[in-house]
């Protein structure tokens, strides 16, 4: 029988690649849904490759365009509108929607398939009590697709939690590792985009380029290991060979290492238990092992390391805050209307407002409640950084 398939964000790396290594063994798979918000020609391209029945895609000009030209797709213009698809069960979903917009077509999905692989660090950071319950209600397997997480929980799933002395997570160091910290403030968008060993998304890349998406993987892999933050550490390693280091009190230690190919993770996560697979990977690189090169982050020219200091305990709004004030100002360096420097200092002025300081002691209740500030904090982004309410971004 045909696993089915659903993706969320199709259009994207993540969903891209998803889509790559079921075309390598097509015929034990059947695609039913494909998610995207606008770029209809690939989208376009991926439905006629896998015969999709069932579409979602938010812009209405690429809605209007695929629903002329595909007469037999049920094609649907909101994400929102998942809800309809009563009838449709997967056996597996990746979700791989960019942002926090991707929480709610997360939840919605958990209860219509058996295992759910989340490749949306906002939505496990920022409302990871509110998936939870749902998994636990659906009984719906997780996966995290993060080399880093992937690694992680493939290293300690079997493990007693109290054994673990400490966890490191790897950070390449992004494209500024070796620049000078005098040179930032000439850094542009561009620049920042372009990661030296991954292929991936210009937002995710430029979160690297200041390690951001370092203390974002912390958060992360604290909520869903359910593990404390204070047992986690982050290590400079610029080959990216590496993702993740498990220290035991016992004075064990364990690291799992593959090549820089998110299709690696990916393809564990759709083909977990079946101890037939076979990913046609390179051999074990035995010249970068003999060259690992790990090192202490610089908390001067990577300041945002700095906001693991800062953070509450345990989960709460607080994340929504601080991924949103990134997010927010992330879009105003790509339009010019910032340095990127200036990401940095902006986040510490936001989450030190005291209008957000209850928000370290709050748990979301629900999507709304996240919503909500998230728009709330993009509000104050723009007001922070002197962007006038009617100037474009």
């Amino acid at each position: 029988m045909k696993k089915k398939i659903g993706i969320l964000g199709s259009t994207g790396s993540i969903g891209q690649q998803t889509l790559e290594i079921i075309k390598m063994n097509k015929k034990n798979f059947s695609v039913e849904l494909l998610t995207a918000n606008k770029n209809y020609n690939l989208l376009s391209k991926q439905i006629k490759l896998f015969n999709v029945k069932n579409v979602i895609v938010n812009d209405r000009n690429a809605y209007n365009f695929l629903k002329k030209k595909f007469k037999k797709t049920h094609i649907l213009n909101d994400f929102k509108e998942i809800n309809k698809l009563k009838k449709l069960k997967f056996d597996y979903v990746m979700s791989a929607i960019t942002g926090l917009q991707g929480l709610e077509p997360t939840i919605d999905i958990i209860k219509k398939t058996k295992t759910i692989a989340i490749a949306n660090k906002e939505s496990l950071i920022c409302g990871w009590n509110l998936i939870h319950a749902k998994l636990r209600e659906n009984k719906t397997l997780f996966i995290p697709v993060d080399s880093e997480h992937f690694s992680t929980w493939q290293l300690i799933k079997n493990k007693n939690k109290k054994q673990i002395k400490e966890i490191y997570l790897t950070a390449s160091g992004g494209p500024f590792l070796n620049t000078p910290i005098n040179n930032f403030k000439k850094i542009n968008y561009k620049q920042a985009s372009n990661h030296p060993n991954w292929s991936m998304g210009s937002k995710i890349s430029i979160d690297s380029s200041t390690l951001m998406n370092k203390v974002f993987e912390v958060i992360e892999a604290s909520n869903i290991f359910d593990i404390e933050l204070k047992k986690f550490r982050i290590i400079i390693h610029p080959k990216s060979y590496v993702h993740s280091i498990v220290n035991y009190n016992s004075g064990f230690c364990e690291m799992l290492f593959h090549e820089t190919d998110m299709k690696i993770p990916i393809f564990n996560s759709i083909y977990y238990k079946n101890i037939n697979s076979n990913y046609s990977s390179s051999k074990i690189n035995f010249k970068l092992l003999n060259n690992l090169n790990f090192s202490e982050v610089d908390k001067i020219k990577f300041s945002s390391i700095n906001l693991l200091q800062l953070l509450p305990k345990s989960m709460s709004l607080f994340n929504t805050v601080l991924v949103s004030s990134n997010d927010a100002l992330v879009e105003l360096f790509k339009s010019k209307k910032i340095k990127f420097k200036d990401i940095s200092k902006y986040i510490f002025k936001i989450i030190n407002l005291k209008k957000y300081s209850y928000t370290r002691f709050k748990k979301p209740r629900n999507i709304r409640e996240i919503y909500n500030l998230m728009d709330d904090v993009f509000v104050t982004a723009r007001d922070i950084c002197n962007i006038q309410k009617d100037e474009k971004i």
